[in-house]
């Protein structure tokens, strides 16, 4: 399998190189040469195995070369040994909502489904056997956290993690900052995600910082991040045994409703991806009305989703402009110069084909978390709430899953404040909440950084 940039189709890459790279030469970002599409009798044949067996299927058609069959299924049955469901995730109803419960991990987010798995990758591909690697990874809550459980003590790696300081909810940091061990650094950036990602795609484009501390990275932008993702969609489905689903996805940096789309792509009949924001509204104006714009972030009840340049947005960018590349990386160009891009009609009712976009307020948020609960005994948490709340405004759209991405403890004081009772935390994190943090706090600068992170592994 080969890869190539979203701004240069000629650019050649094999599996491993991307997964270390991350972010490809010019700014742009991995795409594989070519995406299995199952049929009918495929897709049947797959509805017979377990969650496990299933990821190694799908991930196996994006790594062939690098890794055997094999060993991809022994490195991903090591990754999800200890999750609390057997089959990783959970389905099930709440009301009339069909809900994908994806935090049953490490950290009790989506992001340890793929990252899990991702950590297991750097040991088998041994990309710091000969040299340390040092890993880059800006959060907006939840990736950091999960990145910490899965690269925690590996062999000649260090992560270094930047938050935005204040900015995510209070358990999300304390996760991220009690359960690291020595090669753990967690940078309390003072700015917003869009900054903290800004820093390290800076870092990742520096060719010669990037080659002195033999640089990779874990966030979104990654593809190994995307196609663990894919697995649940093609779980779901099964699980349901429905015709066709809609997926109604918590959207901030546009990867996990972008595996949705790959899995679309591979043979999933999906209907429709459903881009639920906040505040931060970025995905929901550029799908309703073709203007990519950041504005200024806002901050909100759902942290995670408190973002204004969606990276991986860009990938749909590369697929709805006719996989023309040159253009990609003119709009990528018009948004560093002149602070937007506009995308033409024809452009954009590509995206709509398959895309619809809905904005859920704070105050929506509440309304929602406290009518499920009261209905449902259920809680969700903010981030899923958005979710629900897009399945209730958009019309004409049948069976359709919401994506439930984080434990409702995360966001404990936001769950009293709409149910107004406490939750308990869950065992995966009680002995976390009484050790002391480890986080330094740094200015929004990226000299700061580079000599932060050159004072730490030398």
């Amino acid at each position: 399998m080969n890869y190539f940039s979203t701004r240069d189709k000629s650019q050649s890459f094999k599996f491993k190189e991307i997964f270390l790279r991350g972010l490809a030469p010019g700014g742009g970002l991995f795409l594989p040469s070519e995406i299995k599409r199952y049929n009918k009798s495929e897709l049947n044949n797959l509805s017979k195995l377990s969650y496990s067996e299933l990821a190694t299927e799908i991930i196996y058609n994006f790594c062939s070369g690098d890794i055997s069959k094999q060993e991809l299924k022994s490195l991903i049955d090591k990754a999800y040994k200890n999750f609390e469901k057997k089959n990783v995730v959970d389905v099930k109803k709440i009301g009339n909502i069909n809900l994908l419960e994806l935090y049953y991990g490490p950290t009790l987010a989506f992001k340890d489904i793929a990252m899990q798995v991702i950590g297991n990758m750097y040991d088998h591909l041994k990309v710091a056997k000969e040299k340390p690697v040092n890993i880059l990874v800006a959060t907006s809550g939840d990736t950091g956290s999960a990145a910490i459980a899965s690269l925690n003590n590996r062999e000649n790696i260090n992560l270094f993690v930047l938050h935005p300081h204040n900015k995510i909810s209070k358990v999300q940091r304390k996760i991220m900052t009690t359960i690291g061990e020595s090669n753990i650094y967690n940078l309390a950036v003072e700015g917003t995600f869009d900054d903290c990602q800004k820093i390290v795609k800076n870092l990742f484009n520096d060719d010669d910082f990037r080659e002195k501390i033999n640089m990779s990275g874990v966030n979104s932008i990654n593809w190994a991040r995307i196609i663990c993702q894919i697995v649940y969609y093609f779980f779901t489905f099964f699980q349901l045994k429905k015709d066709e689903l809609s997926f109604s996805v918590p959207t901030g940096n546009f990867g996990d409703i972008y595996a949705g789309y790959i899995a679309k792509k591979m043979g999933l009949p999906i209907n429709k991806l459903i881009v639920a924001t906040n505040e931060n509204d970025i995905l929901q104006r550029v799908i309703n009305t073709g203007e990519y714009k950041p504005d200024k972030v806002t901050p909100s009840l759902s942290p995670s989703m408190d973002i204004q340049v969606s990276s991986n947005f860009e990938r749909l960018l590369f697929y709805a402009l006719n996989e023309n590349d040159q253009k990609v990386d003119l709009l990528m160009k018009n948004l560093k110069d002149k602070g937007l891009f506009k995308l033409e009609i024809n452009e954009l009712e590509e995206i709509k084909k398959d895309f619809e976009a809905v904005k859920v307020s704070d105050e929506e948020t509440l309304s929602i978390i406290k009518d499920v609960y009261e209905k449902n005994k259920f809680l969700i948490d903010p981030h899923t709430a958005t979710a629900f709340g897009a399945i209730n405004k958009v019309e004409e759209i049948n069976e359709v899953v919401a994506l439930g991405t984080a434990h409702p403890y995360k966001f404990f004081e936001t769950m009293k404040k709409a149910t107004g009772e406490n939750i308990e935390p869950p065992v995966q994190i009680k002995k976390y909440l009484d050790k002391d943090e480890k986080f330094d706090i740094i200015e929004n600068n990226i000299s700061k950084i580079k000599e932060y992170i050159h004072t730490k592994i030398k």
